[in-house]
């Protein structure tokens, strides 16, 4: 209990101190940082428009022609003629 309450005062009395030093009208980014987040958003459309033309140029994929692999089934799956005897 005692641990909690030497960390509560501790934090509050660290509180105090920390508001004396730093003056209000420095806590906000400014121009600058808006300038730097909207300059990284205007990057971020055109880097986007170019990603979505460059998959646009990729070809789709070829379609598979199920016919070869039904017709390789059907042969190693049919059985030998009556008459054939060969082993």
């Amino acid at each position: 209990m005692s641990v909690t309450v030497t960390a509560v005062a501790a934090l509050a009395h660290g509180a105090v101190l920390a508001a004396d030093k730093v003056p209000v009208d420095n806590v906000a980014p400014g121009v600058l940082g808006f300038l730097v987040v909207a300059g990284m958003g205007i990057i971020l459309y055109f880097l986007l428009r170019s990603m979505n033309r460059q998959l646009r140029k990729i070809p789709p994929p070829p379609p598979e022609d199920a016919g070869d692999d039904a017709a390789a089934s059907r042969v190693n799956a049919s059985p030998a003629p009556p008459g054939d005897r060969t082993g």
